[in-house]
């Protein structure tokens, strides 16, 4: 499910074409752009020439501002530098171009039976005695270009401790170990970090190089915010500086094409005689190897390999925003919420018409990753992510997502999965239910304990006062016990004592001021605690 964002095209930040015109970085294309060329324009109920005019000067400009910037870059960092601006203003060249909502809905239609195939079916299919020379030719790559901030943590999002003061990359590093120690296999393991966490995440890997996983790593590109006024670079360098830092950020998940092939490890993996990478969200802990789905891909049924597989898994109602798998123009398509025209939006959130949703869990191909790459056909719609930084400046970030690539690859699938292999931890919400007894953890993996009757997780919602982790900390002496929850809302200054006990729906709010301490030993069943109450020390 991916979390880019919202505005689908140029024409959202084009609305009106005089008010470019006075931007202030724009003021000189009034210079070159003549009365001539606007009375034209004007005449016979016609825009598209004058804002093809504009269109033409914006991308001089970016031509220009990016050719500066280059020029302040380090010889060490040229030549990959070259290849992020060049990456860059490909995207915003193809941003200025598209005009309208990315798909037309009267040509969405529900995907081909046989397009989505249960997971039940391949399971049923059992594992060939050679699973071990399979397992020799997949490479596990996570996702590890986010920050921690939404969690209040500086620093990679992988590194906050999640279970048994176990970080995401620790679960990570365990469950591949536990696989090449099984199996006595060489799976390895391929970290795309972004310029936020490369550094950290760097140092963190010496405590892994007695681990039987060969890790290696490579950076997702760094492209430029650019001001949402004057469709211009806020950037003026290349450096690193505090100031600077806003100016830059990585382009989104489906830059994992790009940046893999120029950074030279996808031909290294080949050359190694590796065939599928497992792509998937460092934060989705129920995203492990499956030995099933590697093996349908390696050995399929029918003889023809896919070259792309995306797990997908039943839509509820906490998933209607989620991207889902379509059949558009004879292709599998994932079309995300940001392409959907506004008045199809809430047909789209529907759970019995879209019945599923991305897990951005996905088995591709490298060869065809390669094959595609170089001849500069992978194609993926643009997600115009809005922000506004901490000096009031609004800015656009271009960027895409890596399952938007399924329409560019032959003989592409999807594969409905069980709901554990879809664990994000986004929230402290999301971390309360990972670290309770709802989960056991073995060799870096976690599953639903067999205690839990129901299939499903509790819906947990924390407030503001445990967004941040060492907050979340703070408020709970213990863990408590949720295995018969089903609801849980948690609403202002609460704190948990040990060896609570929840069950059924349980609401706890402490209005403005008040304050309540649940006390050690506390069973609450379905109840709905408020007020004030403080349980003192003595």
């Amino acid at each position: 499910m991916s979390s880019l964002a919202k505005e689908p095209n140029s024409s959202l930040i084009l609305p009106d074409l005089y008010r470019k015109l006075h931007s202030s970085h724009l003021g000189n294309i009034t210079d070159r752009i003549t009365l001539t060329d606007l009375s034209k324009a004007m005449s016979g109920g016609g825009m598209s020439q004058f804002q093809e005019a504009i269109r033409q000067e914006l991308e001089e400009a970016m031509k220009v501002d990016l050719e500066k910037i280059l020029s302040t870059a380090p010889e060490s960092e040229l030549e990959h530098t070259k290849k992020d601006l060049g990456g860059f203003q490909k995207l915003f060249h193809r941003f200025l171009q598209e005009k309208g909502p990315s798909v037309d809905w009267g040509k969405i239609q529900r995907p081909p039976e046989d397009s989505i195939q249960p997971y039940e079916k391949i399971k049923a299919r059992g594992l060939p005695d050679n699973i071990a020379s399979v397992l020799n030719k997949l490479v596990v790559v996570k996702l590890n270009g986010g920050l921690g901030t939404s969690m209040g943590c500086k620093g990679p999002k992988s590194l906050i401790g999640v279970r048994n003061e176990n970080t995401f990359l620790d679960l990570t590093v365990k469950q591949i170990e536990h696989l090449n120690k099984t199996y006595n296999t060489d799976v390895p393991l391929v970290l795309m970090n972004s310029f936020n966490t490369d550094e950290d995440t760097k140092k963190i890997l010496q405590k892994y190089s007695h681990c039987r996983v060969k890790i290696y790593t490579f950076n997702q590109s760094r492209y430029p915010r650019v001001n949402k006024e004057s469709l211009l670079p806020i950037a003026k360098d290349l450096s690193y500086s505090v100031e600077n830092a806003e100016a830059w950020y990585p382009p989104g998940h489906g830059d994992i094409y790009a940046s893999f092939h120029n950074s030279g490890l996808l031909d290294t993996l080949l050359d190694e005689g590796k065939e599928y990478i497992f792509v998937s969200n460092i934060d989705n802990l129920g995203a492990t190897v499956d030995l099933y789905l590697l093996n349908h891909l390696m050995n399929p049924p029918n003889g023809k390999r896919c070259e792309f597989v995306m797990e997908v898994t039943d839509k509820t109602r906490a998933d209607v925003k989620g991207g889902t798998l379509t059949q558009y123009e004879g292709k599998l398509r994932l079309v995300e919420i940001a392409q959907v025209p506004k008045p199809h939006v809430d047909e789209f959130k529907s759970v019995s018409k879209f019945k599923i949703f991305n897990t951005n869990n996905l088995w591709i191909s490298l060869s065809a990753v390669k094959r595609l790459q170089e001849a500069n056909a992978i194609d993926m719609e643009i997600i115009v992510n809005p922000k506004t930084l901490d000096g009031g400046l609004n800015v656009v970030q271009l960027e895409t997502a890596v399952g938007a690539a399924i329409k560019s690859f032959e003989n592409s699938m999807g594969i409905n999965v069980p709901r554990s292999r879809f664990l994000p931890v986004k929230t402290t919400s999301d971390l309360l239910l990972v670290m309770s007894n709802l989960y056991s953890l073995n060799a870096g993996s976690l599953t639903m304990s067999e205690k839990r009757e129901f299939p499903t997780v509790p819906l947990v919602k924390l407030g503001s006062s445990f967004t941040k982790v060492q907050d979340y900390l703070k408020r709970f002496e213990s863990i408590p016990d949720m295995l018969e929850l089903d609801h849980l809302t948690v609403s202002g200054d609460v704190t948990f004592g040990k060896n609570v006990v929840l069950k059924g729906t349980v609401i706890i709010i402490a209005n403005h001021g008040d304050r309540i301490d649940i006390p050690p030993g506390a069973v609450l069943e379905n109840k709905i605690v408020s007020g004030n109450l403080r349980i003192l020390d003595h």
